[in-house]
């Protein structure tokens, strides 16, 4: 790795090196899991932010236990479950931070409350997808922090099927701040530069010359999106989605036939409207011969009994077909065609997040899954989308889903094998078609995309894991900006006391292609400085508001921490 330049007062660092050596042996991480999460948060702490590493597993033979085990400098702990054993065997008393990282929020739940128990000063990072669960854990577990995977790595695949010409929105609190590039945002908006993409090669990330930068943040132009304005359901408009296409335009057919005869008889007999249109409707339902000198209220029961006859038989069959009905509104399905969407295949939790992102966004998504118990169906059918219930590498399937006239396909499932295949497929549909692949192995990913013409993809372990490693010494990542298959992290820093920066120039946080200042928020109301002046010296009660690389933010993280002695 290259070595970054020095510059006084403040220590180097390079690799695994991206913490004092001193410091990291005296810190002893604990991550339990067994998935791609744990695979990479694991990487992410050797290879970025040294110290003792214990990875807690089923097993080191199967599951990710041999990849993690493989790792360098990293311990393996193998424990059926998360019980106190197992705990007392990994030393918790000693430990600095402990993840939990399964996809099991009760048994995460359940481990974090035990290691409390066993650890009143340990800090817990732990993984949940229910948001509201994780606001009270929070609050009662004290030295905790909630994230989930699937929120932060969700809009990186919503950003990637809207294209360049839609900025997204960075989850910063204060004013509202845009990522997009350079053409989508107005001039005199743009806070900075932050990467140069190459049609053909690797982004330049956090360039030297920042007007260089085609991909740019600015400030947004109103406090916030504006309020998607959906139609309300109307019964009409149930009745309509009930009857297909064909059976509305036979009616529309029928009714016209009647009118006209009913026009025709009028003028050749020579008689009122009522009179025609009883003798008309009265054959045509093939009642009992017209009566056209009785009383208008006679006419009137005549016809009513006429219609209820005929109706009665269709009655019967009604009532079978009602079941089938009732299915197909409950499944949400389509039924009729539609254009401009995207479809969303795997409704597990990353799919679900991107399901209720874009229709915040007032996008129509069509849901596809072959699961009818997976953890989206139920956000689909919440939110009115149509829902398909089949497997995604059938055509029928795709077609089902009107792939064929989608804006984007956006493929979310765990198998690496069956997006490729759900997404091949959805190509012979439409050639041209815009599509965002779920995949976890980053050198397989960019021959899939060099060799098969996918517009993008991305890893959901990739984007989460440098804020769980962040978040395990105690720092936050707010947000997670993709680049291609690399990404920017965007975290909130304070600048601890006695730390190696405080006092020194901003400019000297600015490091080409590994770090640089966003914005800080003063201790004066919070007061926030975007751009601040490179020449403004830090002070101990600033908050920096800093873009990184994942090199960049593990020297950050060194550089800003407070003086413990």
């Amino acid at each position: 790795m290259t070595r970054l330049r020095t510059m006084p007062g403040v220590p180097t660092f390079t690799g695994s090196e991206g913490v004092d050596s001193a410091e990291a042996e005296q810190r002893r991480f604990v991550v339990c899991g067994d998935n791609p999460l744990a695979l990479r948060l694991v990487d992410e702490l050797a290879t970025r932010y040294g110290g003792e590493i214990l990875a807690i597993v089923p097993s080191a033979k199967s599951g990710y236990g041999p990849r993690i085990a493989s790792l360098p400098g990293v311990e393996v702990l193998e424990a059926g479950r998360l019980d106190a054993q197992a705990f007392l065997r990994a030393e918790l008393a000693s430990v600095a931070a402990l993840a939990l990282v399964d996809q099991d929020d009760g048994g995460n739940l359940d481990a974090a409350l035990l290691a409390r128990e066993l650890n009143p000063h340990l800090r817990i990072v732990l993984r949940l997808f229910n948001a509201s669960l994780g606001a009270g854990v929070r609050r009662l577990l004290g030295d905790c922090e909630v994230l989930s995977e699937s929120g932060i790595a969700a809009p990186a695949f919503v950003a990637a099927a809207l294209g360049d010409a839609v900025p997204t929105l960075l989850r910063l609190p204060g004013p509202p701040l845009l990522v997009g590039h350079r053409d989508a945002i107005a001039p005199d908006r743009v806070i900075c530069g932050i990467a140069v993409e190459s049609a053909d090669g690797e982004p330049e990330l956090l360039p030297a010359d920042r007007h260089r930068a085609d991909l740019v943040i600015g400030t947004a132009e109103q406090t916030g999106p504006e309020p998607v304005r959906r139609r309300r359901r109307h019964p009409l408009r149930l009745i309509i989605r009930l009857v297909g296409r064909r059976l509305r335009l036979l009616l529309a057919v029928l009714a016209g036939l009647v009118l006209v005869d009913t026009a025709v008889l009028k003028v050749a007999d020579g008689i009122g409207w009522w009179p025609a249109a009883y003798q008309t409707v009265l054959t045509a339902f093939g009642g009992a011969s017209p009566n056209p000198g009785a009383p208008v209220a006679q006419q009137i029961v005549e016809l009513t009994l006429t219609v209820v006859a005929v109706a009665l038989i269709p009655v019967l069959t009604a009532a079978v077909v009602d079941a089938v009905v009732k299915a197909r509104l409950a499944a949400g399905g389509l039924t009729e065609p539609i254009e401009g969407h995207v479809v969303v295949v795997g409704l597990g939790n990353v799919g679900a997040r991107v399901l209720r992102a874009l229709y915040e966004l007032g996008i129509s998504v069509v849901a596809v899954d072959r699961d009818e118990q997976a953890r989206g169906v139920p956000v689909a059918r919440e939110l009115d989308q149509p829902l398909v219930i089949g497997d995604a590498t059938q055509e029928q399937t795709l077609q089902a889903a009107s792939v064929g006239t989608c804006r984007a396909l956006i493929v979310t499932s765990t198998d690496d094998v069956n997006n490729l295949e759900t997404a091949l497929l959805g190509q012979t549909i439409q050639p041209d078609l815009r599509i965002v692949l779920r995949l976890f192995d980053g050198d397989f990913a960019e021959r899939v995309q060099r060799n098969f013409r996918i517009s993008s993809s991305r890893s959901v372990s990739y984007l989460a894991a440098p804020a769980f490693a962040a978040a395990m010494l105690g720092r936050q990542v707010v947000d997670v900006i993709p680049v291609r298959r690399r990404v920017l992290l965007v975290a909130e820093l304070p600048v601890g006391a006695g730390s190696p920066i405080e006092g020194r120039p901003v400019a000297e946080l600015n490091r080409p292609q590994e770090s640089q200042v966003l914005g800080i928020r003063t201790g004066r109301g919070a007061q926030t400085l975007w751009s601040p002046p490179t020449g403004r010296r830090l002070v101990r009660t600033d908050q920096l508001i800093v873009l990184a690389t994942r090199s960049g933010l593990s020297w950050l993280l060194a550089v800003t921490g407070a003086d413990e002695q």
